[in-house]
């Protein structure tokens, strides 16, 4: 199954969930949290082993346009912090690779779902900051074609165990609906990118910014 339909799917059960959850706890107010970012992810250059023929040994990655849909509930207060739970389902389509010999995908496309748990400081208030720690699911999708020409030989679909670490600032410019700033790093094992790297595992750095609605 591809990023795009997993990604469309987790979107269903997210709305689902949700649906169930305002009528089970219809008694309480304000619990449930409902976000949209869009923005873009970064991976740092990694090196290619054993390779000494190429000019430039590295894959160098492109920064996709990327979306991260978010499902949160209010479980507890104390002070001015609020604690949720929280599930972050994060998407880029599309990444570029680029190396200088014909040897990695074209371009690859990642899913990540990291139930997590997240901190909110001044939670009553207007403008909260938060941060957020979990861990989950990852799906990477590569490309069938080689980064110039022919098929690719390897893999074109990895699973692989996701940590998720998060930073972000709510603002609440309506009762109901606000706007979210964020930045989630979302620590994955490897895409099958054909060739060994000097890395075991990658950074996905996603930054975004989006709307909110509290129900």
């Amino acid at each position: 199954m591809s990023a795009q339909r997993l990604a469309i799917f987790f979107v269903l059960v997210l709305i689902l969930f949700c649906s169930a959850a305002a009528q089970d706890f219809s008694g309480l107010w304000l619990v449930n949290q409902l976000s949209a970012t869009a923005g873009r992810t970064f991976v740092s250059t990694q090196t290619i082993e054993n390779d000494s023929s190429s000019l430039d040994p590295r894959i160098h990655f492109g920064n996709p346009a990327s979306f991260e849909f978010n499902y949160a509930r209010r479980l507890k207060t104390r002070g001015i912090f609020g604690v949720f739970a929280e599930l972050p389902v994060a998407i880029y389509p599309k990444m570029d690779l680029n190396t200088y010999q014909n040897q990695i995908p074209h371009d690859i496309g990642a899913l990540f779902v990291t139930p997590s748990a997240r901190v909110n400081i001044f939670y009553r208030d207007s403008v909260s900051p938060w941060v957020s720690v979990g861990g989950g699911y990852g799906r990477f999708r590569e490309s069938s074609q080689l980064n110039f020409y022919n098929p690719n030989p390897g893999s074109t679909g990895t699973n692989t165990g996701v940590i998720q670490f998060g930073a972000g600032l709510d603002v609440w410019f309506w009762s109901k609906w606000g706007a979210r700033f964020e930045a989630r790093d979302f620590y994955s094992g490897l895409p099958d990118y054909d060739v060994t790297t000097n890395a075991s595992r990658q950074h996905n750095f996603y930054v975004g910014a989006g709307v909110m609605h509290r129900f």
